[in-house]
């Protein structure tokens, strides 16, 4: 199974995406809070929305507990648009069209599906701290009670 090659304690590597309103987001503007930075494949399909719709029913939780979640595609900005009004998400999504961050982060991988070999973005979430560390990384991501679990870890962590 393909996993990122970022640790806990590793630097998170910065970055400046835009997000679903074309407005630029960067790690810097998180100082001081917790960042759930998760990689998903693509907009719109079935464990993606789901893994967004779950993120999402739990935001106000994890802003209780210090932190934001960010998702990553390599989807466009209009696309982050319709896929946020047809699931009624809450949380943000960052368009990485150029897989600068989605390299950055090493989750851009040889998968193997149903025999064939294609590169992808691997389902992958980080957690960072208020310092801009790493705290968790979580690879391969099965989606069904991900949010739960990463919230916990949170709560952990603080």
């Amino acid at each position: 199974m393909p996993v990122s090659s970022l640790q806990p304690g590793d630097k998170a590597p910065d970055f400046c995406l835009p997000n679903q309103n074309s407005e630029n987001v960067c790690l810097k503007d998180f100082k001081g809070k917790y960042v759930v930075l998760y990689f998903y494949p693509k907009d719109n399909t079935a464990g993606c929305k789901q893994e967004a719709v779950d993120f999402s029913a739990l935001k106000n939780e994890f802003e209780k507990n210090g932190a934001v979640i960010l998702g990553v595609s390599k989807d466009s900005v209009s696309s982050h648009q319709k896929f946020i009004e047809k699931a009624e998400l809450t949380i943000t999504l960052l368009a990485d069209p150029e897989l600068e961050v989605i390299k950055a982060y090493d989750v851009w991988q040889l998968k193997k599906f149903m025999g064939n070999e294609n590169m992808g973005t691997v389902r992958t979430t980080f957690l960072i701290d208020t310092d801009g560390k790493i705290g968790k990384v979580w690879n391969n991501v099965r989606v069904k009670g991900h949010a739960e679990i990463v919230l916990d870890e949170l709560k952990n962590l603080k």
